[in-house]
């Protein structure tokens, strides 16, 4: 009982040291989700948008993306709201600016994907849809490829041109909410990714980076 106790109490100041709050200067856009940030002080900190996916720079939309992020918040303070520290050492957070979401506004303009254990209220998923509706930023493809994805086929080694197809195939294979609650029941990242967005299943995400099943989505860039 005592260690379970000592484990609780741990668990949650892990938790506080990683919710905090402050306000920040963009120096430098990385891509369309990851910025840095110079405090009022100590080192520049990295930071990566919480909740959303943009495209890898390398991707079709990636500068465009990356070009998005740089004209909402280059060289302008920002609020910045942490959620958690991820494995490369990055902050997971909100940024907001004059009280508008520049996570929910890259969505929004269509220059990133809206997933994460966050979306209680479904605000990027409903931000996603009316700029595919709207075809704009990735939605002037017909069927842009996600990061995630694109990271995979990128590591893979020489991927042949029927498992590219059968990757196309499946990101656009329509799924619905079951019974599934595990990592192990999911067959694709793109499912995982549904069954945390959509249906809410938050064991997916156990360590609450946004990003679902790491054994089967692999490694956040």
């Amino acid at each position: 009982m005592r260690t379970m106790l000592l484990i609780m109490l741990l668990g949650s100041r892990i938790a506080t040291a990683h919710a905090e709050q402050f306000t920040g200067k963009v120096i430098v856009v990385l891509d369309g989700d990851t910025v840095m940030l110079a405090r009022s002080s100590g080192p520049p900190v990295k930071v990566r948008l919480a909740g959303i996916d943009a495209p890898e720079k390398t991707q079709p939309g990636g500068m465009a993306s990356k070009k998005s992020l740089a004209e909402l918040v280059l060289r302008k303070q920002v609020s910045v709201d942490t959620r958690a520290v991820d494995n490369y050492g990055r902050l997971i957070a909100h940024l907001t600016m004059d009280g508008k979401s520049i996570n929910e506004e890259q969505v929004r303009r269509g220059m990133a994907w809206g997933y994460s254990h966050y979306h209680g209220n479904k605000a990027y998923i409903e931000l996603q849809s009316d700029a595919q509706q709207a075809r704009r930023g990735l939605w002037v493809q017909t069927s842009p490829l996600p990061p995630w994805q694109w990271r995979k086929l990128q590591a893979a080694d020489a991927p042949t041109t029927p498992k590219h197809a059968t990757l196309r195939v499946r990101i656009t294979e329509n799924y619905t909410c079951g019974i599934k609650r595990h990592c192990s029941q999911m067959r694709t990242c793109d499912e995982a990714h549904f069954y945390l967005s959509i249906c809410g299943v938050q064991s997916l995400d156990t360590n609450r980076d946004g990003v679902p099943c790491e054994s089967v989505c692999g490694d956040r860039k």
